[in-house]
């Protein structure tokens, strides 16, 4: 069991105190970045490393996910951000890709089960109170999402939600390639949508972070490619949660004009 502070705040983000550096995220505002918290953030990282190699995934055969799209604010990622060619690609869960905020606990729940750098939870209900109280690595999700829809006509970002992605993965992984200005061919970007399907991706040692060293994550415990749906909050809330849940999400999202598919179901056509 994991229980102690391991956390810091940074400007309102609740980071791990043992990999923030602070000089890393001060010049993190000197980039254009695709930021994403933890909200299907290995599945863009090898969508966004893919289209970089138009699609050919052998060419990145040598390196880990972990490795060609970096964490921007962990301690060793200055030095290897600042010497890499343009354009850099990077992902951060500082203060997003959207995902229902259901299935955001849940996910986010699995994952401290088996990360090691985090505290271990007693068990969903005690999670299910931090996380709607802010407090997890990340700080509030509320309050992150709100923060970047408030700058969303100040900054040149593209929003994508894990619904999306899930539904139509190749209208996804086209919007990106348009919003990054690279010209794919068809073929190349059939070959991008293919080796970043669940199934693919979780059977990719390069992709689906199993070879993160065991002082990390307790690979015995869970996994970061856990199920790749949509609505698996239904397994875990009650009632009683469900409606607590509600409740909180309009009172602090009321003024913020974001919809959200909360089930497998409601992404079925008519």
């Amino acid at each position: 069991s994991r229980t102690l502070d391991l956390y810091c705040n940074h400007k309102n983000a609740r980071l791990l105190s043992t990999d923030l550096n602070p000089s890393v995220i001060k010049f993190v505002n000197m980039f254009l970045l695709v930021l994403i918290i933890f909200a299907g953030t290995i599945w863009l990282q090898q969508i966004l490393s893919l289209i970089e190699v138009k699609g050919d995934v052998t060419a990145s055969n040598e390196q880990l996910n972990s490795e060609r799209v970096p964490w921007i604010e962990l301690l060793d990622s200055r030095k290897q951000f600042v010497s890499a060619p343009s354009p850099r690609i990077c992902v951060s869960h500082l203060p997003y890709k959207f995902i229902n905020p259901k299935d955001v606990l849940v996910s986010y729940f699995h994952f401290h089960k088996y990360a090691n750098m985090l505290e271990t939870p007693k068990d969903f209900d005690t999670f299910f109170e931090k996380f709607l109280e802010g407090n997890v690595f990340g700080n509030c999700w509320f309050e992150h999402v709100k923060s970047w829809c408030s700058h969303k006509d100040e900054m040149n970002f593209l929003y994508i939600t894990y619904e999306e992605m899930i539904k139509d993965l190749r209208s996804v992984v086209e919007k990106i390639t348009s919003f990054l200005a690279r010209n794919l061919t068809s073929q190349q970007l059939n070959d991008v949508v293919e080796h970043s399907t669940f199934k693919n991706m979780k059977n990719n040692p390069q992709a689906n972070y199993q070879q993160i060293p065991v002082i990390l994550l307790n690979h015995q415990l869970g996994s970061f490619l856990r199920k790749g749906t949509v609505g698996d909050w239904k397994n875990y809330f009650t009632v009683a949660q469900n409606e607590r849940f509600d409740k909180v999400y309009q009172q602090k999202m009321k003024d913020v004009s974001l919809s959200f598919i909360w089930d497998m179901n409601d992404l079925i056509s008519p």
